[in-house]
């Protein structure tokens, strides 16, 4: 299941099709399907195999969670608190091996959160990752531990009607996706060589 990019490289649709929808529905997600999503992410690669990545996640059915988690946001992601299930994601921030502090840490949580994506879409859901939250407020309600940092905030469900978002939300909804050409993003040799 590929797609032709402009210069006739295959994308893999899962890709492709990863979006990050504001308008979800109040459809549940699963105990499974969450599981599914956090095994995904447990097969990312990590510098020293740390797996520095660790998750705190609540679905609409752990309702006390589910606002402990919610009243982390920040008033411009009350959206998020529609959808199915929120989760946040956490580095830790020093080496098992050593004590050293793992300067990657946040690279690797990125990469296993990349393959919860892929997963979550591959699954028929639909992820947004947040940086609009109080990862201080989190790490004290959460009881994260000292050695671990909160990273970002994610809201997994199905994709909803763009229509129930107020504006100015229902417009980014509805706008084309776009993403930088890859001469702004990749350089041969040396920063901005073409």
């Amino acid at each position: 299941m590929t797609t032709v990019t402009e210069n006739s490289i295959a994308t893999h649709t899962l890709i492709e099709n990863r979006w990050s929808p504001r308008a979800f529905t109040n459809d549940p997600v699963s105990e499974e399907q969450l599981e599914a999503l956090f095994e995904a992410a447990r097969w990312a690669p990590s510098a020293m195999n740390e797996q520095p990545w660790r998750f705190i996640y609540a679905t609409k059915e752990d309702k006390e969670v589910f606002e402990k988690l919610g009243s982390l946001l920040v008033e411009g992601n009350n959206w998020a608190k529609n959808a199915g299930a929120l989760f946040v994601s956490i580095a830790k921030t020093k080496y098992d091996f050593n004590g050293s502090p793992n300067k990657h840490a946040w690279h690797d949580v990125g990469l296993a959160t990349g393959n919860l994506l892929l997963q979550a879409t591959e699954l028929g859901l639909h992820v947004h990752l947040m940086g609009g939250f109080d990862a201080a407020m989190a790490k004290q309600e959460l009881g994260i531990p000292d050695g671990f940092e909160a990273v970002a905030m994610g809201a997994v469900g199905y994709a909803g009607d763009p229509e129930s978002l107020p504006e100015p939300l229902k417009a980014r909804e509805l706008a084309p996706r776009k993403r930088k050409p890859l001469r702004e993003l990749v350089f041969k040799g040396q920063w901005e060589q073409k």
